[in-house]
């Protein structure tokens, strides 16, 4: 997000995901919703981020991508043959997608992240999924999927205190009502902390499911881990 280069280097390591990346055509059976929580990504050592013209925005974990996978080895599938993106149809939703799934790359890159995802992963989903469905797919997700408010009915806020993974875990699935997968990284200090929480969703894009043979995993994350402020 510092760059694009920094976009699509993020992009391939998969923040510690340990499943890998293949390019399977359109043979999925359902998919990762992915929400990330700003403030980790942005205050990494050597890291920069730089707001999109609406501006900051509120304090809420925002959508870091909806990526169909593979139930054989739970892969990713990516960059399958598709019909090109188009924005004109994005148009009446334009305003829900740049508050609900903005990009913070520097230079700011706006709609290109769109573009990016689609042609990357919304493409694999065509069989399912349009355009239009695939993004309307994931903001009905993010709306379904509220980590922010589940984590503050449990008293778990953005005030970069330290929290126990149990204690975050259980708020999450008590609210969502399945267990989340949650991933971490390192502040400049080197401090673990929330970044990325991630659910499976069945192939029409609108019902949560548990994820197969617990193929997303948890990943990077102490015992304890630090929930930065915004």
């Amino acid at each position: 997000m510092a760059t694009w280069r920094s976009l699509v280097f993020i992009t391939n390591i998969v923040f510690l995901l340990n499943f890998t990346m293949e390019t399977l055509g359109n043979d999925f059976q359902a998919f990762y919703f992915i929400q990330q929580w700003l403030p980790s990504y942005c205050n990494q050592r050597g890291t920069t981020c730089c707001y999109p013209p609406t501006g900051k925005g509120a304090a809420d974990f925002t959508i870091y991508g909806l990526w169909p996978y593979n139930n054989y080895n739970g892969g990713s599938i990516q960059n399958c043959a598709g019909a090109s993106y188009d924005v004109a149809p994005l148009k009446p939703i334009q305003s829900m997608l740049q508050k609900s799934w903005p990009s913070f790359t520097c230079p700011q890159i706006g709609r290109k992240f769109w573009l990016h995802e689609w042609n990357k992963h919304g493409t694999c989903s065509k069989s399912a999924l349009d355009e239009m469905s695939y993004f309307e797919a994931a903001l009905n997700l993010k709306n379904k999927i509220n980590i922010f408010q589940a984590l503050a009915k449990a008293r778990i806020q953005p005030n970069n205190q330290f929290y126990t993974l149990d204690s975050i875990n259980m708020a999450i699935t008590r609210a969502i009502g399945f267990r989340a997968s949650i991933f971490c990284n390192h502040d400049a200090q080197g401090n673990s902390q929330i970044w990325q929480i991630i659910y499976c969703v069945d192939k029409s894009g609108t019902k949560i499911i548990n994820c197969p043979n617990s193929s997303a995993g948890q990943g990077g994350c102490s015992s304890t881990i630090k929930f930065p402020s915004y």
